[in-house]
């Protein structure tokens, strides 16, 4: 019997790999003789590089960046393994909240109006160094609203202000209105053969009411005022992309992600926007991985209505079906709105098996993981408990 595991992480408990590998444990329980593969999964936010690189037997980098603020952090990314490169081309996955993240900043220091994404700008860069052909880039959790002018600056995009003199590195979302012209002539080549994939689950316009600053600006630390200006200062940056560029992002689905960066990576990087969790599965290859499966057993932290808006089950799901493999989920937690998942899937488990706090199924999570997993191999298999 030849099983796929390809579990997301549960947050604030175990990473993908350490999910993938408890489950494993109890499928060996259950079926001594299995054939087990490992795929750790993301949907494309936080831990989509730990995932990444685990999955393809990747490389974990790191690189001093600047912060949202400017201080410098040291921001992991990673280098995908050979198995992710079937075309050849060399791939690198970064997240913007490993340099311009708001969990970077305590509550009292956040203001988008003075945060910027260049240290994101230097990670792309980094990835460049590294000879990159492709880029993954997540951007989810960002503190800042830029509209992706900071991350541009790193490589190699100048703005101007109205006397024609270049704006100062690290751009942020109080200084957009300042911006007169935009300048890609000096941007970094490598860009042009480098192709740039954004895991953007979103469909925010850029300026508005359904805009970064209106939407995502509050929780980065914006004051209704701050709103005001941030979401003008966005306007503002949408007429001189379209008048300098000749590229109309103002009500682009996805252009209000991670306060602009959406619109900003299209427009100065030539990036496309994409589901996040297509990426992913694209990435680990995992349509290949399930040729000749039994079983694929995949899982998050919680299974709601929620994962089928792109999170790990509903793609590691659609994935199996199209290829005829039967999936089932084994979750933290199960919460309204879980049944939509039976479309795609089998049946999923809940790795509550007593009454017992939050904290300790977090901290008992492999063994109960392994358990779960035991129960469900013996139940798809007709194997009885030993």
């Amino acid at each position: 019997m030849r099983i796929v595991i390809a579990s997301d992480s549960f947050k604030e408990s175990l990473g993908a790999l350490g999910v993938c590998r408890a489950i494993a444990d109890g499928v060996r329980d259950a079926a001594p003789d299995a054939d087990v593969t490992l795929c750790p999964m993301a949907d494309g936010g936080e831990g989509t590089v730990e995932a990444l690189v685990d999955a393809t037997d990747g490389r974990r980098l790191t690189a001093t960046v600047s912060g949202p603020l400017g201080d410098p952090v040291e921001a992991m990314w990673g280098m995908l393994g050979e198995r992710s490169q079937t075309d050849g081309m060399p791939t690198t996955v970064v997240e913007m909240a490993a340099a311009s993240g708001l969990p970077l900043l305590p509550t009292e220091r956040r203001n988008p109006l003075l945060t910027s994404t260049y240290g994101t700008g230097q990670l792309v860069a980094a990835a460049l160094n590294e000879g990159a052909g492709r880029i993954i880039l997540g951007i989810g959790g960002s503190a800042t609203t830029d509209g992706g002018a900071g991350c541009a600056q790193a490589v190699g995009v100048r703005f101007r202000d109205r006397a024609g003199c270049d704006l100062s590195d690290g751009l942020a979302g109080g200084s957009l209105s300042d911006i007169a012209s935009v300048d890609v002539t000096g941007r970094d080549p490598r860009l042009a053969d480098c192709e740039i994939q954004v895991a953007c689950d979103v469909d925010n316009p850029l300026c508005g009411p359904r805009g970064a600053a209106a939407v995502y600006g509050p929780q980065k630390g914006a004051t209704p005022a701050m709103v005001e200006q941030l979401d003008g200062g966005l306007a503002h940056l949408a007429d001189v992309i379209a008048h300098d560029l000749g590229r109309d992002v103002r009500d682009m689905p996805g252009a209000g992600a991670a306060g602009g960066l959406g619109a900003g990576l299209v427009a100065f990087l030539g990036a496309t926007l994409r589901p996040g969790i297509d990426i992913v599965t694209e990435a680990v290859g995992l349509a290949d991985r399930l040729a000749g499966a039994d079983l694929v057993i995949t899982g998050e932290g919680r299974l709601d209505a929620q994962s089928m808006m792109g999170k790990v089950v509903y793609g590691v799901g659609k994935v199996a079906k199209d290829a005829g493999v039967p999936a089932v989920a084994i979750c933290g937690s199960i919460g309204e709105g879980a049944t939509a998942s039976l479309a795609l899937i089998r049946g999923y488990f809940s790795i509550v098996n007593r009454p017992m706090s939050l904290d300790d199924a977090l901290a008992d999570a492999p063994r109960l993981l392994r358990e779960a997993a035991a129960n469900v191999v013996r139940t798809f298999a007709g194997r009885p408990a030993v």
